[in-house]
C-alpha cells in the first residue's frame, strides 16, 4: 500500500488513475463507519489519529450520529496483482465523497453527485433499503453514475443478507451475488469493495490542455484565511498563484493557496483534470464564492460555464429573532457566513410586533431548520426564538389579485378571499406490510390522496401518497415512526398546489393580536388549535394586576377563549373588626382601579412564555426523524 504523501503528492496525477466516487446511505446504515475503515485501509490516518466518524468534524454531528455536511478526501490504494475482484493491478488515487443520508440534505448529496463518476449505495443487511435512500438513489441515477451496490452490517445477528441482496438487485436491476457484502465495523469485505470501485469507477474524463474549468461543489468559511472553496476540475488545470476568475459574478482573484484534503489540508502546485481539492484566494466576503458557479483563469478562460446546480426551493419557513435585540447584527452576520456552509438555506430579513427585528428563513425541512438553528446559538454564540414552522401559501382575491403569503402576518384580513392555494408533496413510505392499515389511516387524517403501492418483496411495501405540506410541517414524522414502531421512512418531493379551505387563527390578548402567535391552519383543525394554544398561553402568561382574556379568533368570530384571572390585593387586610360599610367602600374603590387599569394596561408577554409556546406548538420538531 502507497503512503499518504503518494495521494497528496503537490503535482501532475494522471487523469487515468484518479477515482471518484460518493457513498449514498441512510442515517445510522454506516456510512460514517464505512469511510474510517476506507482511511485505516489507504493509510491517509494513522491508527493514533483515528478516531470514529472521523470526517464527521461538527460536535453536532457526532453527538446526534448523523453526517450533515459532505466531505472530501483523497485516498491512495494500491491494487493487488492477485485480486478476486478483476480490477487492473497499479497504484490508483481515490477521491471519496462522504455524503449526509436525510431527505434535508438531499441538496448536498446531489452537488456532490456532479463531483462523482460512481456512487456506492451502502445498505443495512438488517433493514434494508429506506425511503431517502431510494431518492438519493435516482439523484444518482439522473446524474448518470455507475451504482455500486454493498450491503453493510452483516456481522449483525439479525442480519438477512439473501433477501436484502434481491431486494436490491430488483431496484438496480443487476444480479444479487453482485451485491458486495460487507461489515464496517469489523473491516469484512472493505479491500474487496476499494478493488471494485476501482475497477468499475469510470475515469474522469476531460482536456487537460482546454482552458481551466472547475466545478464549485462546495465551500466553507476560516475566520483567519477566509472563503476556503472545493471545486472538481473538469477541463485544463488550476495552479498556484494563478488568477482566476468567477464566471457568474467576473470578479478575479489571485489564488494563495492550492490543495487536496487527505483528510487534512495539503498544498499541491496544481489540480489538473478530474482532482478534487480547494482553493483558497483570500477573500473574506462570502457573496464571492457561490456553490455552483465555475471558476476559470482569468486569461484565456473559458467562455462556457458549467451549467452549475438547480437550487433548491425552501419547504418549510420560519422567523429566527434574538431574544436580546442588539444581537440582530450578529444574526445577520451569521447567517451570511452559514449559507456559504448550507447553500439550501435562505433568508429575508421581517420585523415582528412581538419579537421585533429578525429574520424570515427557508429551509428544506423541519431536521434543517433544527440543525441550522442549533448552528447559530452553537457556533455564533446567539440565543434565538424561532416561531412555529409555516409553508408558503397564494391567497387568490376576488379582483384577481394573488398574494403569496410565507408568513401568517401577510395573510389578507380585508376583501374577498376566492381561494387559498397549498403545496402539496409527492411522498414515498416504505414500510413492512403489517403497517399498511395504520399509514393509510394517518395518511387520510391528514387529507392524503393514495396515489398507488407496490410491494418490494413478500413484506416490504413502497406507498406513494400525495399530502399538503402544511401537514407534513407538523407531527407527521413523529406519528409515522410511533405508529410504525420505527420502521417506516419517508421521502417526499414538491408536487405543485391544490385549492384548500385554509383560516387564519390570530391570538388575541386583550382584544389585541399577537403575530407570532398567528397560524394558518385547515378550517377542520383550527378549533383544536385556538383551543390548545389558548390553554397554554393561560399557563404560560403570569398572572396581571387585572383579568385578561385570551381569545383564539377567525376574523371576527372567536372560536375559543381562556382568562386569566387578575392578582387581588388584599386591601382588606388592615380592617379587623368594625362596620361591614368600610369593607365594602375599599372593595369599589378596589373594582373602580382595576377597571381604569384594565382599560389603559398592557399585558407583558415575558420571552419565557413566547419561546415555550412556540417551541412547543404542533411543529413535529423534535429530533430523530432518521
Amino acid at each position: 500500500m502507497s503512503s499518504p504523501s503518494a495521494a497528496a503528492r503537490p503535482g501532475y496525477t494522471d487523469p487515468a488513475i484518479i477515482r471518484n466516487f460518493c457513498i449514498i446511505a441512510h442515517i445510522d446504515h454506516g456510512k460514517s463507519t464505512l469511510a474510517d475503515r476506507m482511511l485505516q485501509l489507504t493509510g491517509v490516518v494513522d491508527a493514533r489519529a483515528a478516531r470514529a466518524q472521523y470526517l464527521d468534524r461538527m460536535d453536532i454531528e457526532r453527538e446526534r450520529g448523523i453526517t450533515i455536511k459532505s466531505q472530501a478526501v483523497r485516498m491512495p490504494w494500491t491494487v493487488p496483482a492477485d485480486n478476486d475482484q478483476g480490477a487492473t493491478p497499479g497504484n490508483y488515487v481515490l477521491n471519496m465523497i462522504d455524503t449526509p443520508g436525510h431527505v434535508d440534505f438531499t441538496y448536498e448529496v446531489s452537488r456532490s453527485l456532479e463531483a462523482c463518476e460512481a456512487a456506492v449505495l451502502l445498505v443495512d443487511a438488517a433493514q434494508g433499503i429506506e425511503a431517502q435512500t431510494l431518492a438519493n438513489l435516482y439523484l444518482a441515477l439522473g446524474a448518470d453514475l455507475t451504482i455500486i451496490p454493498v450491503l453493510n452490517k452483516i456481522d449483525l445477528p439479525n442480519a438477512q443478507p439473501e433477501k436484502y441482496a434481491a431486494e436490491l438487485a430488483g431496484i438496480i436491476g443487476c444480479d444479487p451475488a453482485d451485491v458486495l457484502q460487507t461489515s464496517a465495523k469489523t473491516g469484512l469485505g472493505v479491500e474487496a469493495l476499494l478493488n471494485e470501485i476501482v475497477r468499475q469507477t469510470p475515469a474522469p474524463v476531460g482536456d487537460a490542455d482546454a482552458p481551466a474549468r472547475a466545478l464549485i461543489f462546495d465551500s466553507v468559511y476560516d475566520t483567519y484565511r477566509g472563503v476556503v472553496t472545493y471545486v472538481r476540475v473538469v477541463d485544463g488545470k488550476l495552479s498556484h498563484r494563478d488568477r482566476i476568475k468567477m464566471m457568474s459574478t467576473g470578479v478575479v482573484h489571485e489564488m494563495l493557496e492550492v490543495g487536496v484534503i487527505s483528510p487534512e489540508p495539503v498544498k499541491a502546485t496544481e489540480l489538473g483534470v478530474g482532482e478534487v481539492g480547494y482553493l483558497i484566494t483570500g477573500v473574506k466576503d462570502v457573496r464571492q464564492s457561490r456553490v455552483g458557479d465555475t471558476v476559470t483563469s482569468q486569461h484565456h478562460g473559458a467562455t462556457e460555464d458549467l451549467g452549475g446546480y438547480k437550487h433548491p426551493n425552501p419547504m418549510v419557513y420560519s422567523g429566527l429573532y434574538p431574544i436580546d435585540g442588539d444581537d440582530y447584527p450578529t444574526l445577520r452576520d451569521a447567517l451570511e457566513r452559514l449559507q456559504l456552509n448550507d447553500a439550501a438555506l435562505a433568508y429575508e430579513p421581517e420585523t415582528s410586533g412581538a419579537l421585533g427585528f429578525g429574520f424570515r428563513c427557508g429551509f428544506l425541512g423541519l431536521l434543517h431548520m433544527e440543525i441550522v438553528r442549533e448552528r447559530l446559538e452553537r457556533e455564533f454564540n446567539l440565543d434565538l426564538i424561532s416561531t412555529a414552522p409555516n409553508v408558503v401559501y397564494e391567497v387568490v382575491m376576488e379582483d384577481g389579485k394573488v398574494i403569496e403569503v410565507t408568513n401568517p402576518s401577510e395573510y389578507p384580513d380585508g376583501g374577498k378571499i376566492a381561494e387559498v392555494r397549498e403545496p402539496v408533496v409527492r411522498a414515498t413510505i416504505l414500510t413492512p406490510s403489517d403497517y399498511i392499515g395504520t399509514i393509510m389511516e394517518l395518511c387520510q387524517s391528514k387529507r392524503g390522496n393514495l396515489q398507488g403501492m407496490d410491494y418490494l418483496s413478500e413484506d416490504r411495501v413502497e406507498m406513494r401518497y400525495v399530502l399538503p405540506m402544511g401537514e407534513i410541517v407538523f407531527d407527521f414524522f413523529d406519528q409515522l415512526k410511533s405508529r410504525t414502531k420505527g420502521y417506516a421512512s419517508l421521502d417526499y418531493e414538491r408536487s405543485g398546489d391544490q385549492a384548500a379551505d385554509l383560516v387564519k387563527v390570530d391570538i388575541l390578548l386583550q382584544g389585541e393580536p399577537v403575530d407570532a402567535f398567528s397560524a394558518i391552519v385547515h378550517k377542520d383543525a383550527a378549533y383544536a388549535y385556538g383551543v390548545m394554544l389558548a390553554g397554554k398561553l393561560k399557563e404560560l402568561i403570569p398572572r396581571q394586576q387585572f383579568e385578561v382574556p385570551i381569545q383564539a379568533a377567525i376574523g371576527a368570530r372567536v372560536i375559543a377563549r381562556e382568562n386569566i384571572r387578575a392578582i387581588r390585593k388584599d386591601v382588606l387586610a388592615k380592617c379587623y373588626g368594625g362596620d361591614i360599610t368600610r369593607k365594602r367602600k375599599l372593595l369599589e374603590k378596589q373594582k373602580e382601579g382595576k377597571k381604569r387599569m384594565k382599560m389603559v394596561g398592557r399585558v407583558e408577554v415575558p420571552q419565557e412564555a413566547f419561546i415555550a409556546a412556540l417551541s412547543n406548538a404542533p411543529s413535529g420538531e423534535k429530533s430523530g426523524k432518521k
